[in-house]
């Protein structure tokens, strides 16, 4: 198995990843479910690239994300930063006194989870209830949530990228950036993002995570990293990258830099307008130059885009933004976790299973060490019939990466493009390449 590890630096990024891993777990329940649409039991699929196997100190078994995720601190809004699989509960207080003077204490209220929060909780007890009282119907005594009001939370109500997560998560996934004394709001450029990690032990720390899970791996294939580049995130993404070059030096990095609709205002001052043009330059080039192969995503409006002419988005609300990428960078991976027909290069590429280096070597023809990718998309997939089923597909494929030229055809570029949810009778394989 060649297994696969994600990193998601950033608000932006870590809102895309929670959409991401919520459809891993909806892939995971309906290959469980005896009653799922016998699709979703495909075996060529191996979650195992994206997931470990576990066990709690109670002896529960656990399946969690191969992932680190780095945010402000705060930024996990009800959730706990070790999750709620291993949660050891708060250690036993000191009797050891160093201070007689008055003592005051100070204590926020806790994000109280949402109502599509508190639905899943429900059923995870309730779930649980009947197993052990091997109750198989009745009424639920609990109070009942309504779907409308589940979904009216989660338009109006999503604050953190927690509030619509489904995903159990490993202790070590979730590191919070603390010690930062900076506004969030002013945390937006390269050089405030340097100087307020430098002298912390943030990339450090965020390497022994990476480091753990990667030494479970028996072959690891590369890393899956989604940041937020638009503002203090980018340097401590370069730290991480050199921090992977210098360990891992045969493992690629693919890299999403993932942009919400609020990063493409335009700053009112020209300082401001100067400022952001130096950030963009600056991230652009440390991040590329540590990675095998880097795709900006993220354009200024996804709702007056073509790509979104069958969705409706509200460029206001990341929730809603970041769920059309992550189907995207679902879509993608997919390739990554196909198990081969055959031990030939060949039959690999019929099934539709390729690694992230052997995607990297297409695209760039092994001319280039780095590179750039264009990420196009079309929601939903277009009806696949007929003997024109490549430029059938090419004419509904839509640019979602930002100050991308239109109508002009190149006629050295290559394309490796993943079909995923189409119907047709010419659709033999889940992926073609070109």
């Amino acid at each position: 198995m060649r297994e696969l590890v994600t990193l998601q630096v950033g608000s932006f990024a870590n809102f895309v990843g929670s959409h991401f891993w919520n459809f891993q777990d909806e892939l995971n329940g309906l290959a469980e479910d005896p009653y799922a649409d016998p699709v979703f039991k495909n075996q060529s699929l191996n979650m195992d690239v994206l997931y470990r196997s576990g066990e709690t100190h109670q002896g529960t078994l656990t399946y969690t994300p191969r992932l680190v995720s780095v945010d402000l601190q705060g930024s996990l809004g009800s959730m706990s930063s070790r999750g709620t699989l291993y949660d050891e509960g708060s250690s036993a207080s000191s009797n050891i006194l160093t201070w007689g003077g008055n003592v005051s204490t100070h204590a926020a209220e806790p994000h109280k989870k949402n109502l599509f929060l508190q639905s899943l909780y429900g059923e995870e007890q309730e779930n649980s209830l009947t197993f052990e009282n091997g109750v198989t119907g009745g009424e639920n005594p609990r109070t009942e949530i309504h779907d409308r009001d589940k979904v009216e939370s989660l338009e109006n109500g999503v604050q953190y990228w927690t509030d619509f997560s489904k995903v159990e998560y490993h202790p070590q996934s979730l590191y919070e950036l603390s010690g930062l004394w900076v506004d969030p709001q002013k945390f937006d450029n390269y050089g405030i993002g340097r100087e307020s990690l430098s002298g912390g032990l943030q990339g450090e720390e965020i390497s022994e995570r990476l480091r753990f899970f990667v030494e479970e791996c028996d072959h690891i294939q590369g890393f899956q990293f989604i940041v937020d580049d638009s503002g203090g995130f980018s340097p401590l993404a370069v730290d991480v990258l050199e921090s992977i070059a210098d360990e891992y030096t045969n493992a690629p990095v693919l890299l999403y830099a993932v942009r919400g609709p609020g990063s493409s205002v335009d700053p009112r001052s020209q300082k401001q307008r100067v400022s952001r043009k130096l950030h963009d330059a600056v991230s652009f080039s440390r991040l590329s130059s540590l990675c095998k192969l880097i795709v900006p995503v993220g354009l200024p409006s996804l709702s007056r885009s073509k790509a979104s002419t069958f969705l409706w988005i509200n460029d206001e609300k990341p929730y809603h933004c970041s769920a059309a990428y992550a189907a995207t960078l679902h879509s993608l991976s997919l390739p990554f976790r196909m198990e081969p027909l055959g031990p030939t290069a060949d039959s690999s590429y019929a099934s539709g299973a390729v690694t992230v280096n052997e995607v990297v070597e297409i695209l760039s023809g092994q001319t280039r060490q780095n590179m750039v990718a264009i990420l196009d998309a079309a929601m939903p997939a277009p009806s696949l019939i007929g003997n024109q089923v490549e430029q059938t597909l090419l004419r509904h494929l839509q640019p979602l990466t930002p100050e991308i030229a239109k109508d002009i055809e190149d006629l050295q570029s290559v394309e490796s493009i993943s079909v995923h949810g189409a119907l047709g009778p010419e659709v033999s394989g889940h992926q073609f390449l070109k």
